[in-house]
C-alpha cells in the first residue's frame, strides 16, 4: 500500500508539473509564432510601399543630425523598422507578370514568380501563406487592373519555431527528469508518517489479536466447562463464571479504547463545553486509587488547589486524570510514591502527576504518546496495557486546546504535566 501511495504521489506531481510546463511552453511558442508572423507582414507592407524600380530603405549608423526630431505623425519610420526578411514584389496585369522588384535582396526566377502568382490568384485571398513555396504574400490592387503582390520568405519562421519547439521539448524533458527525483524525495517525506502509522497499526493488530485470542479462549473454555456440568448449581460453578466476566471486562476495555480513538480520528466526538470543577474531579479520581495504591505498597499523595475549574467535557477530563493516575500507581513500584498536583496559573490550569520508580529511557520519551507504542511490551502485557492510554490522554488534552508533556530521570522519577486553558 505504501509503495502504491508513493507511486501515485509521484505520478500526480509529475502530471501537474508537466501540464503546467506544457501550457507555459505552448504560450511561449504561440506568442513567438505571432511575433514572427507580424514581422513578416510588416515587411510585406513596407515592400508594397516601394516605388517601382526602387530599393528598400537603408540603415544609417550615425548620430542624429542637428535639429533632428522623432517622427510624431504616427507612421512607422521605414529605415528604423526595416527587417532583414527576404521580400520581393511582383506586378501583375491581366494575370501576367510584368515586373519583378527584388530590391537587390533576393534572386527570383521568372518560373518561381509565375508559379507564386498563379497560386495567389487561384486562392482568391488578399493575404496568406503558400506552404508549398514557403512564401507569405499580400495583394495590393491598383488602378487600371494592375495589381502588386508582395512575397516574403517564411521558411525562416518555420526554422525559428522548429528550433524553439525543440528547445522547449529539451527543457521540458530535463525539467521532468529533475522533478521526478524531487518528487521521489518529497514522496518519501510525505509518505513517511503514513508508513510509520501503518507499521504501528500492523503491530497493534498483531498485539490486539493476541490479546483478544487469549480471553476468547478462556471464555470458550469456561463456558464449555459450565455447559458440561448442567446439573450443577450456579454457585458451584461461580469461579468459572467469574473468570469469564473478568476476561470479558478486559475485552470491553480494549474495545472502548479503540472506539474512542476511532471517533477521535473521524471527528465524531461532541465535547460539551460546560464548566467543570477540576478540583472536585481530581479528588473524585483519587478515591478509587487509594485502595489500589495501598495494595501495591505505593504512597499516594495530592496537592489540589480548591476552586479550579475549566470549560470542557467532564467525562473526557475524568478519563485523562484516571489514565495518568493509573500509570503513576502502576509503575511507581513497591515502596514508591505517586503524587497528583493541581494549581492555577493565571489563565491556565496545570495538572501534574508524578511517580517514583524506574525512569523511562530518553529514547522512548518522544514516542510515548504515539498510539500502540509501548516501552516494555512484556511488562505492559503482564499489567494489562495496550499502548493506548497515553494516546487517549493526549487526544483529550488536545481536544480541550491543551498540551501534555512528560519528563523522566533517575533522580526525580517520571512526571506527566497537563496544561489546560481555563476558558
Amino acid at each position: 500500500m505504501i509503495r502504491s501511495l508513493r507511486r501515485k504521489f509521484i505520478l500526480i506531481n509529475l502530471l501537474l508539473v508537466g501540464l503546467v510546463l506544457a501550457v507555459v511552453f505552448g504560450v511561449l511558442v504561440g506568442s513567438n509564432a505571432q511575433r514572427l508572423g507580424e514581422q513578416s507582414r510588416v515587411s510585406l507592407r513596407m515592400a508594397l510601399e516601394w516605388a517601382d524600380g526602387g530599393s528598400p530603405p537603408r540603415f544609417e549608423i550615425a548620430s542624429p543630425p542637428d535639429g533632428w526630431e522623432p517622427d510624431r505623425s504616427g507612421r512607422e519610420n521605414k529605415a528604423q523598422h526595416f527587417s532583414m526578411v527576404p521580400v520581393f514584389v511582383v506586378t501583375v496585369e491581366d494575370g501576367r507578370v510584368t515586373a519583378i522588384n527584388d530590391g537587390g535582396q533576393v534572386a527570383v526566377s521568372d518560373e518561381v514568380a509565375s508559379q507564386a502568382v498563379q497560386e495567389v490568384l487561384s486562392s482568391g485571398s488578399g493575404q496568406g501563406v503558400l506552404h508549398g513555396l514557403s512564401l507569405r504574400f499580400q495583394v495590393e490592387h491598383g488602378s487600371g487592373g494592375a495589381s502588386r503582390i508582395a512575397f516574403a520568405d517564411c521558411s525562416w519562421e518555420s526554422a525559428s519555431l522548429r528550433n524553439l519547439v525543440l528547445t522547449c521539448l529539451l527543457v521540458w524533458a530535463l525539467a521532468m527528469v529533475g522533478f521526478f527525483f524531487i518528487s521521489l524525495f518529497l514522496a518519501s517525506l510525505a509518505v513517511r508518517p503514513v508508513e510509520k502509522a501503518w507499521k504501528q497499526q500492523r503491530q497493534f493488530v498483531a498485539d490486539a489479536s493476541h490479546k483478544l485470542k487469549t480471553p476468547l479462549t478462556v471464555i470458550l473454555a469456561n463456558t464449555g466447562i459450565v455447559l458440561s456440568h448442567k446439573e450443577n448449581t450456579v454457585s458451584s460453578q461461580a469461579k468459572w463464571l467469574e473468570y469469564t466476566r473478568e476476561e470479558a471486562a478486559q475485552m470491553k476495555g480494549l474495545v472502548d479504547d479503540l472506539l474512542f480513538l476511532a471517533k477521535s480520528d473521524d471527528a465524531r466526538r461532541t465535547t460539551r463545553p460546560l464548566e467543570v470543577s477540576l478540583s472536585e474531579l481530581a479528588l473524585g479520581c483519587l478515591l478509587p486509587f487509594e485502595s489500589v495504591a495501598f495494595e501495591a505498597g505505593v504512597s499516594l499523595e495530592s496537592a489540589i488547589a480548591p476552586g479550579v475549574s475549566v470549560l470542557g467535557d467532564e467525562g473526557q477530563l475524568r478519563r485523562l486524570v484516571m489514565i495518568l493516575l493509573d500509570n503513576a500507581v502502576k509503575y511507581a513500584g513497591s515502596g514508591g510514591r505517586a503524587a497528583l498536583t493541581l494549581v492555577r496559573q493565571q489563565d491556565k490550569v496545570r495538572l501534574t502527576v508524578h511517580n517514583t520508580g524506574a525512569p523511562i529511557p530518553a529514547e522512548h520519551l518522544p514516542h510515548l504518546f504515539e498510539r500502540f507504542y509501548r516501552v516494555d511490551a512484556a511488562r505492559d502485557r503482564a499489567q494489562g496495557g495496550y499502548g493506548l492510554g497515553l494516546a487517549i490522554a493526549k487526544s483529550v488534552a488536545e481536544t480541550h486546546h491543551g498540551k501534555i508533556t512528560v519528563s523522566s530521570s533517575a533522580g526525580t522519577g517520571t512526571c506527566f504535566t497537563v496544561v489546560l486553558p481555563r476558558k
